[in-house]
């Protein structure tokens, strides 16, 4: 297949092209450095041409509130539109487990208007959510530090390498669409202040969690299980210890 992967260059497009390749497709690479801008539409039809499935990895380089509405909206309206010009048979889009859970959180109603957009879009489809990535764990501990302590929510996280993730991405892209959704997540659930806590002492962090129900999390407080998956996920297979010997936070932590 000729296969279009819309932010090709990013952490899951960078492992996902190679794997796809591996499996004697054509994947090319799609971003504004390229000239594909799915913004502003430019190069967008000319990219499509003859492309079988179209992978959409894509995400808004400013998270806020309309910021990321307007990126998700509008980029959904230029690829649905190019799809069909172009006959694209197989649309597959990484999404968030949880999205049409948090209406609180402006990012996950974004991820929320992608959805609906794929969907009205007439193109054959597949949405893969995912739980958050263990990749992540650094950015959730910036956005919630508050001197030398980090305030977290006390709500669970099912935590993904984006190994798995990538390994997911390819199977959805090279399967036939399902028109529906699949969920991934990681083999773990774990409450996000233990988890965070863990991670900060293996990497020699002295900063201490402070586990709070009522911390937002990214502008939304969290429940229970809002972050987990539902029955019927499928699991990865690299749980938080291998991550971390595999992970760029290893040497940190050997070396303190």
């Amino acid at each position: 297949m000729k296969i279009l992967v819309i932010g090709g260059s990013g952490l899951i497009g960078s492992k996902v092209i190679p794997r796809l390749r591996a499996l004697g497709h054509e994947a090319i690479p799609a971003s504004p450095s390229s000239g594909v801008n799915t913004m502003t539409g430019e190069g967008l039809d000319a990219a499509m041409a003859g492309v079988d499935t179209v992978l959409d990895l894509s995400n808004s380089p400013s998270f806020a509130d309309n910021d990321v509405l307007e990126f998700f909206q509008t980029t959904g309206r230029n690829m649905a539109a190019a799809e069909v010009k172009a006959s694209v048979k197989h649309h597959v889009a990484l999404s968030v487990v949880g999205t049409d859970r948090l209406p609180d959180s402006g990012y996950l109603r974004a991820k929320v208007a992608q959805e609906k957009a794929i969907r009205d879009s007439g193109v054959p489809y597949t949405i893969v959510r995912s739980t958050q990535f263990f990749e992540f764990l650094d950015g959730i501990v910036q956005a919630s530090a508050k001197g030398e302590s980090v305030h977290l929510s006390t709500g669970n996280m099912q935590p993904i390498a984006s190994e798995d993730v990538a390994d997911a991405m390819t199977a959805a892209t090279v399967g036939a669409p399902v028109n529906g959704i699949i969920e991934i997540g990681g083999p773990d659930k774990v409450r996000m202040a233990d988890l965070v806590q863990r991670f900060l002492a293996a990497i020699k962090d002295p900063r201490q969690v402070i586990p709070d129900p009522k911390a937002l999390y990214f502008g939304t407080v969290l429940e229970p299980d809002s972050l987990v998956s539902g029955p019927g996920a499928k699991l990865g297979k690299i749980d938080f210890e291998t991550w971390l010997r595999q992970s760029k936070f290893a040497k940190a932590g050997s070396a303190a």
